[in-house]
Parts: C-alpha cells; structure tokens; sequence
C-alpha cells in the first residue's frame, strides 16, 4: 500500500501519513500530524497539529480538526486532538484541540458519526458510536457517553455530561447533565422518559428495559429527595445498568435535567 496526495494538497513534513492514506485536492496538513491506516482526508480540509487521527477516518470536504481551542485563556500552549478509529466526520464539521487548564486533549472515541457541521469545542470527552446531528455544538469541557445521539443544532453547555445511549433532541439546550438511557428536549433541556428506540438497537434486553423504566419513574417522577430515590433504585437489583445510572447521578457536577411536564415513560 502507499499514500496518495493529490498535487494541490499541501501537508507539512512534520506530519506522519500510514499507509493507505488518501489525502484530497487542497488539502492542508500543517504541523506534526498523525494519520493512520486507511484514512481519507478530502478536498479542503485542514487539519492543524498536534493531532492523531486513527485508522480507516473519513474526512468530509471542507472540515477544519486541531483548531486553537476557542478559549480566552489559551496562549498556543501546544494542546492535542486525538480521534480513534473508523469515524465518518462530514462536510465542514470543526474540532478544537484541548486546553492546558481542560487536560490538554480533545478526544473522539471510535465509530463516531459527526455530521455536517457540528462543532466540538475544547477539551471534549467524545465516548464510542456517537452520533452528533447536523449544527450541534457540543461546547468545551461537555462529556458525551458511548452511543449518544445528539440531535440536529442541539447546544451542550460547557462541563456537561451526556451519559450512554442517551438521547438529546433537535434543537435542545442542554446546561445539566443527562442521564444514561433517558431522552431529552426543549430548551431548556427536559427529560421526556427513556430512549426507548436506542436501548432496543442496543440490543438491551427487555428486563433490563423494565428495571430502567422503574428507575426513571423514581428519580423524575416520585418527588423523592435525589438520595433517596437512588437508593430505591439501587434496591430493585444488582444490575450493572441501574448502577451505572445510580453512579452518574451521584458525580453529577451540574446537577441532573429535570423532568418534562408531559414526558411518556
């Protein structure tokens, strides 16, 4: 296998191409680049160092990754980008590389699905088979959990976290955090009972789904103290779902959404 550059493209000889790698017509690889195996860069993207991008990556016309973090503080501290595997990044989507005082790394996990023209600001955790909709913006420092869907112009506020296989809809402005399995809209963000649709694609088995209702009816819907309704929770069973949502409610920083007038659970 070889790259393959296109004549226009111009990449920087500090940077790193594996093989296999297609780089597209004006192109601009500036600074020292990693890219893995199988990766595709197409036409006018650019791509500013430093930044590791893995294996078998599609970059869509016109995206911009390791930009300057988008932060007053930052003084061109060299920060980084780093991007797993398999992830199919569209048209025109921009990505800030981390901040000193944020852990100095921006971070996508793997088979991630970023959609034309989301932004994903500095210092974000991005987890594994993500999905960020068209417009959305996930803002600096925000925690977005394994198989989460974000929808289209959806705003995540800075320091929030999105847990697993949760979903956020279109237009939603999210300032708390959202927790694993449930769904949410509006603005401000509300919880409108759980993922339903995701948890099946997930393959979750009925029973865990059934467990997972009676959780949520307990932390949106009893009126009991936060405390309280997770220890209800943690009493309907050892199961690593319902623990994994008693954890995240208790490491909330920014305290939890709350729930939707009308939400069907």
């Amino acid at each position: 296998m070889s790259v393959a550059i296109h004549p226009t493209a111009q990449v920087d000889r500090r940077a790193e191409l594996a093989d296999g790698v297609k780089v597209g017509p004006y192109a601009i690889i500036e600074g020292p680049v990693q890219v893995g195996e199988g990766t595709e860069i197409g036409p006018h993207v650019v791509i500013y160092g430093p930044t590791r991008l893995g294996r078998r990556n599609r970059i869509g016309a016109g995206a911009a990754l390791g930009l300057a973090p988008q932060d007053l503080s930052y003084r061109g501290e060299p920060t980084e980008l780093v991007v797993g595997d398999d992830n199919e990044i569209r048209e025109h989507v921009t990505i800030s590389r981390g901040t000193v005082k944020g852990g100095g790394v921006t971070r996508i996990g793997n088979q991630c699905y970023l959609m034309n023209a989301s932004h994903v600001g500095h210092d974000v955790q991005m987890g594994d088979r993500v999905i960020l909709t068209g417009y959305a913006g996930l803002a600096g420092h925000s925690r977005i959990g394994d198989g989460a869907v974000i929808g289209g112009m959806a705003g995540i506020h800075q320091f929030v976290s999105v847990g697993r296989l949760a979903m956020v809809g279109g237009l939603a402005m999210v300032r708390q955090d959202v927790p694993p399995f449930t769904l949410v809209a509006g603005n401000p963000a509300r919880a409108y009972g759980l993922n339903v649709v995701g948890l099946r694609r997930a393959g979750m088995p009925a029973q865990t789904r059934s467990l997972l209702k009676q959780a949520y009816r307990l932390l949106f819907r009893s009126g009991l103290r936060l405390e309280e309704a997770l220890a209800q929770i943690e009493a309907l069973g050892s199961v690593p779902e319902l623990a994994e949502l008693v954890a995240f409610a208790r490491a909330s920083q920014r305290g939890l959404v709350r729930a939707g007038a009308d939400h069907d659970d």
